[in-house]
């Protein structure tokens, strides 16, 4: 999926958006952000998000971290959010549980890295277990880290590449959640777990730091590709919000001072349109795995 053919798809959805806007317009706009990293340095890096927003919807920006995705789902469908960066995964059951309520909630715009709207989940193993390949974890009863139940790149995506390839929870391993990506990595690391998934970016990340030795953890497989992180905003805000919105995220371009600033906590070239059609892939991962 390409940024022309998202952008192309983004048109209809635009325009019916701009037509659904509801009464909803706050003084402070409450932007929540994944909480897949330790919550200081997320709200850290994301200072010149906050800036940008501040300055183009000419409003106060609040951020927020959430202590697990499930409490993000939750003030999601209870109104104390405006605008949410989830994951994938995430997105599609706080879209489910919207279901009956007050307002909805619909994607807007989804990272672009390296031009790609797709990302992969990343399977490592610790480099002293002896795992080299995921046909290694058959029969061992050896423990897995996962990030938190409901992230889509650190448990959805690289349970079904183990399931794919005829390794499954309960009978070949046991599964334990760390709750945050990075952690996931630290364990791994340190050999509390043998074997960990946590997005590809993340790790990629994670390693540029010094965060995790990458002489102690080896790679030993890949997820599918699968949709990037999709920011969702209420579909009860005002048209004209929910259209500056858009238009602050869309027309960030990198190699601008702005830009740069914003996209970098993110590892993003920019931000592509999306629409809720793009997701369907997850809700069959989910539907595959039994998993809500």
């Amino acid at each position: 999926m390409n940024r022309m053919i998202l952008a192309a798809a983004a048109l209809s959805f635009s325009a019916s958006a701009s037509l659904a806007g509801g009464t909803h317009d706050p003084e402070t706009m409450r932007i929540a952000l994944l909480p897949d990293e330790n919550a200081a340095t997320v709200i850290q890096d994301n200072q010149p998000l906050a800036a940008h927003l501040e300055n183009v919807l000419g409003r106060e920006i609040e951020l927020i971290v959430t202590t697990d995705y499930s409490s993000m789902i939750e003030a999601m469908r209870f109104g104390r959010v405006d605008v949410a960066y989830f994951g994938p995964a995430s997105y599609t059951i706080a879209k489910d549980r919207m279901d009956g309520g007050d307002f909805d909630i619909e994607p807007f715009a989804a990272r672009l890295r390296n031009g790609s709207s797709t990302y992969q989940s990343v399977l490592i193993a610790n480099a002293d277990a002896g795992i080299t390949e995921i046909a290694d974890i058959e029969g061992s009863g050896i423990d897995i880290a996962f990030g938190d139940q409901a992230s889509t790149s650190s448990h959805f995506a690289p349970k079904f590449t183990l399931l794919q390839a005829g390794v499954a929870v309960g009978e070949d391993y046991e599964e334990n959640f760390t709750g945050a990506h990075d952690a996931v990595a630290r364990n791994v690391e340190l050999g509390n777990a043998q074997v960990g998934g946590l997005s590809l970016p993340i790790f990629e990340r994670l390693l540029e730091r010094g965060t995790v030795d990458a002489d102690r953890v080896v790679v030993i497989g890949y997820s599918s590709d699968i949709p990037q992180y999709p920011w969702v905003m209420r579909t009860d805000l005002t048209a004209e919000l929910q259209e500056n919105i858009r238009n602050a995220f869309l027309e960030l371009e990198p190699g601008t001072e702005v830009g740069d600033a914003v996209l970098g906590p993110f590892s993003a070239d920019g931000f592509a349109p999306i629409t809720d059609a793009d997701y369907d892939i997850i809700r069959d991962i989910r539907s595959s795995l039994q998993l809500d």
